[in-house]
């Protein structure tokens, strides 16, 4: 990371498990396996769901979605994803904003009042 420099914006780190509600965590996500990888719970969906970010893609429950774009400006970040789900393949955009290090709302612009908040899970 670059220190000291004008006009220098960092990334917000998206990396990590996020849910619709922090109390909720332990029940959307896991570990499992040998390699105890992160993944969703059987009944995820039940609790509000949520999504796994790492550095190149985006997990749902049922969608594997590889970025294909993202941009920073301030605490806004836009990423465009292409996500395959059984045999159909899209691209989807996220509008995302940064409230504080472990909390962000995804906005739906043109559909006035839609957001949805997501929390980071420390699991």
């Amino acid at each position: 990371m670059i220190f000291g420099l004008p006009g220098y914006a960092h990334a917000f780190d998206l990396t990590g498990a996020w849910a619709t509600s922090a109390e909720q965590c332990r029940k959307v996500f896991a570990h499992k396996g040998r390699a105890n990888q992160l993944t969703f719970t059987n009944f995820s969906g039940v609790y509000g769901g949520g999504f796994i970010a790492e550095p190149d893609r985006l997990r749902s429950k049922f969608e594997n979605c590889k970025i294909k774009s993202r941009k920073d400006d301030g605490q806004t970040i836009n990423i465009i994803v292409g996500c395959a789900s059984g045999i159909m393949v899209s691209n989807v955009q996220f509008f995302l904003k940064a409230v504080d290090d472990d909390t962000i709302t995804r906005q739906f612009p043109g559909i006035e009042g839609m957001e949805v908040n997501y929390h980071r899970c420390k699991i």
